[in-house]
């Protein structure tokens, strides 16, 4: 298990490719000035300690020790001691709609996106209490067993987007089914599911799945994404809007919030609807809706201690910031000896 304390100096690898753009310029500016100065085969001669080779190895030192600065600076942390402790809390499972419909961007940036933040701030607000995510279109998959590791959540959290479903659709009734095999600890009484959704819901039959659930002891919670005047669906090619959803005559499809099948479905599941426009109101509605259930006591493993890991970053950086001192562009004696370059003596 491995923490980075701050990601922004990540930004500091951008400056990388600016070397070596920077390089690239420099080298063919003064490949121009040599052609206009004189001959090539006379200036050779007049500066025969001049290594071509060592400027791209002084570009390549400069790179990496920039990279494992940036690495430094990040401070990567990694576990060292792992302990059972005890803990209390709800077992809370996400199902998130990824259909093509959650493209739309009727909420900026666009429902999917902002069920994800919905999703993260909520985990942000947890103490103890385990999660688990569901994704779903036209069927249902498991993205992350139930957990304590509320990073890993967030990580698979980012990572899902409209395109990960080949069948496109909504199936909210096998979503609600998945999530009844989530919950394996039968001491558990406090179950609950939250399903983060437009609500548009093409299979039907969620009446069945919800029942189930609540037979399992699982309280069902509807969270709506999206606007009731609509939006229209965008279809992207490598992150640009190509064109938008059509129906089979040729119009564009306009997808609305359908809070009606939500609220359906959080009042047969005895549980609740909230509209996800305001993410600061749902998050307080869901924190309320946690601290009046009763905690179940269980044990889970996590990492007590992390061991900062930056000096060995740093002290890569300050090597090869040292080596760099004996590869300057001026041929140095003992290399010469070496010849590591195979390059031969240039003779008057």
């Amino acid at each position: 298990m491995y923490q980075l304390d701050q990601h922004i100096y990540f930004y500091l690898l951008l400056v990388i490719p600016g070397l070596v753009v920077m390089y690239v310029l420099l080298q063919l500016w003064k490949r121009r000035a040599r052609k206009q100065f004189g001959d090539q085969n006379l200036l050779r001669r007049l500066s025969p300690e001049r290594s071509s080779l060592k400027p791209l190895l002084k570009l390549i030192l400069w790179c990496l020790a920039l990279a494992l600065l940036a690495f430094a600076l990040v401070n990567p942390k990694i576990g060292t001691k792992l302990e059972t402790v005890k803990r209390e809390g709800v077992d809370l499972v996400f199902a998130l709609d990824v259909s093509k419909s959650m493209a739309a961007e009727d909420i900026a940036p666009s429902r999917l996106e902002k069920a994800k933040r919905i999703t993260s701030e909520i985990i942000n607000n947890l103490v103890s209490d385990r999660i688990g995510i569901i994704a779903y279109a036209a069927g249902a998959y498991p993205q992350l067993p139930i957990t304590t590791d509320y990073a890993a959540a967030k990580m698979f959290l980012q990572n899902m987007n409209t395109d990960m479903m080949s069948s496109q659709g909504t199936a909210i009734g096998q979503a609600i089914d998945l999530a009844t095999t989530y919950f394996d600890d039968q001491d558990q009484t406090n179950r609950v599911l939250i399903i983060i959704s437009d609500g548009e819901d093409h299979s039907g039959g969620f009446e069945d799945a919800v029942e189930k659930a609540l037979a399992e002891g699982i309280r069902i919670y509807t969270i709506g994404v999206g606007t009731a005047r609509g939006g229209r669906i965008p279809l992207r090619s490598r992150g640009v809007i190509q064109s938008y959803k059509k129906d089979s005559n040729g119009d564009v499809v306009i997808t609305r919030l359908n809070d009606a099948t939500l609220q359906q479905i959080a009042d047969l599941g005895e549980g609740g609807y909230v509209n996800g426009t305001n993410t600061e109101e749902v998050v307080e509605y869901v924190s309320e809706m946690l601290a009046q259930m009763d905690k179940k006591e269980f044990e889970a493993k996590q990492f007590a201690d992390f061991k900062d890991q930056f000096q060995w970053f740093l002290g890569g950086a300050l090597l090869l910031l040292f080596l760099d001192v004996f590869f300057l562009e001026r041929r140095t004696a003992w290399l010469r000896r070496l010849n590591l370059f195979n390059e031969k003596e240039e003779t008057p």
